[in-house]
């Protein structure tokens, strides 16, 4: 209900947007990684290096690109079975952002402690890969994931002290 008699507590209500706003950045995440995985699972049983050709000659690229034979290299020790485990994995993330985005846009606060513990566990890795071979892309998505690992870290805390005074001072 939006007239205020909502069982949420004030805050829930007030910072509601926040919290929503993220559900829907985890929904637009499901459906990347959704395409991804569609992606993935089409190149099996396919010549990944013909596959790459034909996408460098609809983007134009120039016969002995050093760019899309490098890639082509790469591509050509991917086996079927890697191709099959990268497109189940990008699925499970796929889930696993569903849930929490629909927990999120519900202001669950059971979706607010996932979020937490899956986004702060994936920002290590982040930090590795950024590291290591650092673009704009790669700092971009940290610092959004670290953005919202502090909202709702600060917002969870805030819930339970307001949770432990509520149960302290019951008036």
């Amino acid at each position: 209900m939006i007239d205020g008699s909502t069982s949420h507590p004030p805050h829930r209500r007030r910072d509601g947007w926040m919290v929503r706003a993220i559900g829907v950045f985890k929904i637009i995440k499901t459906l990347i990684l959704i395409g991804a995985a569609i992606s993935v699972f089409n190149l099996i049983h396919k010549d990944i290096g013909d596959v790459v050709d034909a996408w460098a000659r609809r983007f134009h690229f120039a016969p002995g690109n050093k760019l899309v034979d490098d890639l082509v290299d790469r591509l050509m020790t991917v086996t079927q079975r890697q191709l099959w485990v990268a497109g189940f994995v990008l699925l499970a993330y796929a889930v696993m952002f569903l849930i929490e985005g629909i927990g999120l846009l519900l202001l669950e606060h059971w979706a607010e402690w996932m979020t937490v513990i899956t986004t702060g566990g994936l920002i290590p890795i982040e930090i590795y890969e950024t590291v290591r071979r650092p673009t704009w892309f790669k700092v971009g998505a940290m610092l959004i994931n670290a953005a919202v690992e502090v909202y709702l870290v600060w917002r969870v805390r805030r819930e339970a002290a307001e949770k432990r005074s509520a149960r302290l001072n019951p008036n």
